[in-house]
């Protein structure tokens, strides 16, 4: 009964990754395609010369502001986080099924992406 239960939660947990991945993508996309829209009936990026926004504010300004170029950033950033938010919710799944070791497999997996992120960003 109890792995009757088990494997019921997993197959939950198992489209609900599915989901999360789908709707990151898509997201990602249609905000993607938005920008690229918005860049081609301009004809402008909304930054002047080679300037290009290098932080989450700038993006999120630049975003507010309409830029297309902040725009369909925004789109390639959310489409980075979806992998993110798929190893968040795996996390959960090996919780909910008492999977210690893939628990912390995982975790450490999501410190290590975490830390790349951060090493990226800053260039250390």
């Amino acid at each position: 009964m109890k792995n009757q239960q088990n494997k019921t939660e997993m197959d939950n947990v198992e489209q609900l990754i599915g989901k999360v991945m789908q709707v990151g993508v898509l997201l990602a996309a249609a905000v993607m395609l938005i920008g690229v829209l918005m860049l081609l009936l301009t004809g402008k990026s909304g930054y002047s010369g080679s300037f290009h926004p290098t932080t989450f504010s700038s993006l999120i300004q630049g975003a507010i502001g309409l830029k297309s170029y902040a725009i369909i950033m925004i789109g390639l950033f959310l489409l980075i986080l979806t992998p993110v938010l798929r190893v968040i919710v795996s996390i959960y799944a090996f919780y909910v099924a008492h999977d210690k070791m893939y628990v912390w497999i995982t975790t450490l997996v999501l410190i290590i992406l975490i830390f790349a992120m951060v090493i990226g960003m800053f260039g250390v």
